[in-house]
């Protein structure tokens, strides 16, 4: 506003760094598509608005990503494979068309684990490669909106849109150091993404600040005539986000939950976060979370039996174009019964349950964001790709609860590992109770007392 820099500044500062950051050894991949002509296109209509004092919204001139599960004109969406997209889209995702109309900047869409069936982010095939983690590059970012969360804590872009099946968007916003947000079940339209769940995915911003996440949720959130899911959806507001304590709030932790960090290093810093929640004036109630070990079996087989039915034709057509990894999993897939899938659903409505007398009593639940820091990437991974479903379960540890039951979610980054990978924290609500998870997140954000600086890094505005 103040005229110091344009959005065309800044989008040819960033076509700079894009054709940088993919030169750079190892190369960042955290955008695998992008067009010059687009990004300067969309930049100068901004600076336009801003010359003419006539913005669209606080996004106009902002750059974002968006993940490549979504349809972007005129990028391909090839969902992280080598064999879908072969033709430019024509028609935006309705997160693209609203990032549109609200003046953002696209800046390309982002790379992410092959359809999403996976948590690490590894994808050696031709067109995606792996992307790096800003914060140590010989170690994964997490998936699988993966190139989203490397994107945004490498300075690309302080905003992306991301996926959450199973913590799609927790999980690297969590190893990369950035906040990531997972919407209510139906809260953002997921119309014009692959449907690879339809049951358990929900869209959510991955941002460098808890305020950002909350300036795109409020753009995003509000139902879509073309997305059903979300049609009788309660008005999303920011209510009390701002409030100067936390006074009146009741915190749940279920602390045998909680501890169950292989992070040993992350208890102390996690514990003294909660500590923090409290001098502010809210009050922490111990809670019992019943039936996790279900709620987890019961999460894994609902996510993969609706990917391998949606992929069927994919597995049988295009099986050898296929990651090895996408190959086992669906494999594994197609071991679930009809039975299997009923059992599962009928949990589910005992997990909802119990998660309503527990919200009659607490406003949120607090968790570790993941239970261990970003792992190592191998040179096996570079060529082969990697496969590890130890690690993938445990990384989905306290993420599943809130894709199972469509509960929404929060990730803040609260400091680091000793060896200087970011450690992150969760905060959970109610169904369509974002704006206390923004409320409680901004507070987070004060406890962290510092923000180390990514070994990639970009200031896209220098």
């Amino acid at each position: 506003r103040s005229g110091k820099l344009t959005p065309s500044q800044v989008a040819k500062n960033i076509i700079a760094v894009l054709e940088d950051c993919d030169k750079s050894t190892p190369p960042l991949r955290a955008i695998v598509q992008w067009d010059q002509e687009q990004i300067m296109l969309m930049a100068e209509a901004s600076t336009a608005r801003y010359r003419n004092k006539c913005t669209l919204s606080y996004l106009d001139g902002i750059p974002v990503c968006l993940k490549e599960e979504f349809k972007v004109v005129p990028y391909h969406h090839r969902v992280g494979t080598v064999y879908l997209g072969t033709e430019p889209e024509t028609e935006d995702a309705t997160v693209a068309k609203k990032l549109r109309e609200a003046g953002a900047i696209i800046i390309g869409v982002s790379n992410m684990h092959e359809l999403g069936t996976g948590t690490t982010g590894c994808n050696p095939n031709r067109y995606h490669k792996i992307p790096r983690n800003p914060y140590k590059p010989n170690h994964f970012t997490g998936g699988s909106s993966s190139g989203s969360a490397a994107a945004v804590a490498a300075g690309l872009c302080p905003v992306a849109i991301g996926t959450d099946g199973g913590g799609s968007v927790r999980i690297p916003a969590s190893f990369c150091g950035v906040v990531g947000l997972k919407g209510t079940f139906g809260r953002i339209s997921a119309h014009g993404s692959l449907p690879l769940s339809y049951s358990t995915v929900s869209v959510g911003p991955i941002c460098a600040s808890v305020a950002d996440a909350a300036i795109v949720y409020r753009i995003l959130a509000e139902p879509d005539p073309l997305y059903p899911y979300g049609l009788k959806q309660p008005k999303a507001t920011l209510s009390d986000m701002c409030a100067p304590d936390l006074k009146g709030l009741k915190l749940g932790v279920d602390w045998t939950f909680f501890k169950l960090s292989d992070a040993v290093c992350a208890l102390p810093v996690l514990s003294a976060a909660v500590e923090h929640l409290q001098s502010l004036g809210a009050s922490v109630v111990e809670i019992s979370l019943p039936e996790l070990e279900e709620v987890r079996v019961a999460h894994v087989i609902c996510i993969l039996s609706e990917m391998r039915d949606f992929l069927q034709p994919d597995f049988n057509k295009h099986f050898q174009e296929m990651n090895l990894e996408t190959r086992a999993n669906l494999a594994l897939a197609s071991q679930f019964t009809a039975l299997d899938y009923i059992t599962a659903n009928r949990q589910r409505t005992r997990s909802m349950r119990f998660l309503r007398e527990i919200f009659s009593t607490v406003n949120c639940i607090l968790t570790p964001g993941v239970p261990c820091t970003a792992p190592r990437i191998y040179e096996s991974d570079l060529l082969t790709g990697s496969s590890d479903s130890t690690f993938t379960v445990r990384s989905m540890r306290f993420m599943q609860l809130g894709n199972f039951t469509g509960i929404p979610g929060i990730v803040v980054p609260i400091g680091y590992s000793t060896a200087g990978l970011p450690i992150s924290f969760q905060v959970m609500a109610k169904w369509w109770d974002e704006a206390v998870l923004l409320r409680i997140g901004l507070k987070l954000e004060q406890f962290r007392y510092q923000t180390k600086k990514p070994s990639i890094y970009y200031d896209i505005l220098a």
